[in-house]
């Protein structure tokens, strides 16, 4: 029965997007994140590595030395930034992150807060986001601008909750885009 486990999972998942998103004012990728998700590729992927506390992406990823689902998702959904990834024009940079549309940017703060949620249940905090942002960056190949204003959504979760971010969010975030970053907090 993982495999029902993963699907109220991957729904309870969707439905807080959704949620955040509609907070922000993004309707429409409120309503078609993560479509992906219910592909055979990724949704049977899923169910057979779901363990209920992380992804079954890396799971899969210590199994198999990949993950294939992860290859699929990540292409097809704009808000992570692993789509923005390609070759550089630097000499000795052979790869960099590209500078992310500031709406997909709002789409992956809304989709890193669900997933804090879920897999940590009754133990969440508005910290938790940041924390596994700070946990993982090191590896990230990310765009500056897209990096500090990610983390300026994070930081602000943290500091002073979900209503106060999404207010900037929609009255700042998605109508000045990346020119908050000229300003202090």
């Amino acid at each position: 029965m993982k495999w029902l486990q993963h699907l109220r999972t991957i729904n309870h998942h969707k439905r807080l997007v959704m949620k955040y998103c509609f907070k922000a004012g993004l309707y429409r990728q409120g309503l078609l994140h993560d479509m992906s998700k219910y592909s055979p590729v990724e949704f049977f992927v899923g169910a057979k590595y779901f363990q209920g506390n992380r992804s079954p992406n890396n799971a899969e990823r210590e199994d198999k030395g990949y993950s294939l689902a992860w290859l699929h998702h990540k292409g097809r959904n704009k808000h992570h930034l692993e789509y923005w990834i390609d070759y550089s024009l630097n000499e000795g940079a052979p790869m960099t992150g590209m500078r992310m549309p500031v709406n997909y940017v709002v789409e992956m703060f809304c989709d890193r807060v669900a997933a804090c949620r879920i897999y940590h249940k009754d133990a969440y905090k508005d910290s938790d986001a940041l924390d596994y942002f700070n946990g993982s960056r090191k590896h990230y190949l990310i765009h500056p601008d897209t990096e500090m204003l990610l983390e300026r959504l994070l930081a602000m979760l943290k500091e002073k909750g979900e209503e106060e971010t999404f207010r900037y969010i929609r009255s700042e975030v998605l109508t000045r885009g990346y020119d908050i970053l000229k300003q202090k907090n």
